[in-house]
């Protein structure tokens, strides 16, 4: 492919970022009490003023790497958003717990009042980020400090006692290892130890290498499927929830697993990355008549059970992207290019919205809007920018080798 095919992509996807971030500026931000709204109509309008904790975190997170990396969004209205985001987090996110831990809300009022609490970690990794990255671009040490007292909560309740998250323990319901949860972790080890001192290192190593193993329980099928729930084990399970495949998932996993490699030096750990996480995920999960990526699929090609199987969501598309970039940037192969730019191209001509700024997050099989808000209880200001400023940037990367 050629440098000017590259320079295009890049140029589209910066502009894109731009015009992102400066849709959440202008419409998300309660400047009352603190916070982000993040239910948001197609053209601004608010619809819900709930506010979703792991959202805001992810808000917080996303303005605070802008912030730090990007010279153009090293802006004093973007650093300000971000500290009082995570003021609001602080100050109403953490609940009273039965146990000597810390509880993260999952949803909260406008002016911060708890409207529910679930029995999982998503909440609390998503707060996790926040005070790591905020901590990094105010020098608060105390908010460092915060991030890794929750991140020890975290791996206590995944690792030792997960009763301490409140789910009872029930005869029938026997526990799994769903492959959100390792990604997650790894996730957030990467973001505590990056760029900090060998002692925080070492203290999180064998957490990373615990979720690289867990994630690669999830290769099964003779290495031809990737399923998002297995056995504690590593074994397949019998019904829907052993046959569910998640192909962003598995793409997303495929890219946390090559930045764990670029940090490692693991070239046996990368091939496994590409060819199974990356490859055959994409290859199973594009849809060949209507194009775009499957939410979810059955591996014996039974209907999923889950209603918005078919339908094509902005994330996985986002997670795509970056793991098919990532892995052509690591191995300059061309048919991970090819594939990029047919998700590229798809993305951009169904998702993205000209007219009003940000990206549709929800369309039928066949590629029409069935959501036209651009936010919601799931949708806020993080795949979609996460994705465009990854992207930028490895695009920046081989531009800069080619040039």
């Amino acid at each position: 492919m050629s440098v000017v095919m590259l320079e295009q992509y890049r140029e589209k996807i910066r502009t894109e970022l731009d015009s992102v971030v400066n849709f959440w500026l202008t419409y998300s931000h309660d400047t009352k009490y603190g916070g982000f709204f993040t239910c948001i109509d197609k053209d601004g309008h608010i619809y819900d003023d709930l506010k979703y904790v792991w959202l805001q975190g992810r808000q917080v997170w996303m303005y605070c790497r802008l912030y730090r990396t990007m010279e153009r969004f090293h802006k004093e209205e973007i650093l300000q958003a971000a500290k009082a985001g995570g003021e609001f987090l602080r100050q109403f996110a953490r609940v009273p717990s039965n146990s000597h831990s810390w509880k993260c809300a999952f949803c909260l009022t406008k002016d911060g009042k708890t409207v529910k609490i679930q029995r999982s970690i998503f909440s609390e990794c998503f707060y996790i980020m926040a005070m790591d990255e905020l901590s990094r671009v105010t020098g608060d040490k105390d908010m460092q400090a915060e991030a890794e007292q929750m991140m020890d909560h975290v791996i206590h309740w995944v690792r030792v006692d997960p009763s301490e998250l409140g789910r009872p323990k029930l005869p029938g319901d026997e526990p799994i290892n769903s492959m959100a949860v390792p990604m997650m972790l790894l996730c957030l080890v990467q973001q505590l130890t990056e760029e900090r001192d060998n002692d925080l290192v070492e203290k999180y190593r064998e957490t990373g290498q615990w979720c690289v193993k867990k994630i690669l329980q999830h290769i099964q099928r003779g290495g031809m499927a990737i399923l998002e729930n297995v056995s504690l084990e590593g074994a397949e399970l019998n019904g829907c929830q052993g046959r569910l495949q998640n192909p962003g998932h598995a793409l997303e996993a495929g890219w946390f697993l090559l930045q764990y490699c670029g940090k490692h030096g693991d070239e046996s750990l990368q091939l496994t990355a590409i060819n199974k996480f990356i490859e055959l995920q994409f290859q199973r999960g594009w849809d060949k008549e209507h194009g775009g990526l499957f939410y979810f699929l059955d591996v014996d090609g039974h209907c999923p059970t889950q209603l918005e199987w078919s339908m094509k969501l902005w994330w996985p598309h986002c997670e795509a992207l970056i793991a098919l970039l990532m892995a052509y940037n690591n191995t300059k192969k061309p048919t991970l290019l090819d594939r990029f730019s047919e998700v590229y191209e798809y993305t951009f001509s169904h998702f993205s919205d000209p007219e009003n700024g940000e990206w549709f997050g929800y369309l039928t099989q066949e590629g029409k809007v069935a959501m036209d808000f651009k936010g919601g209880p799931f949708k806020g200001f993080f795949h979609v920018p996460r994705c465009l400023y990854m992207c930028e940037r490895i695009l920046d990367g081989l531009l800069g080798d080619i040039n």
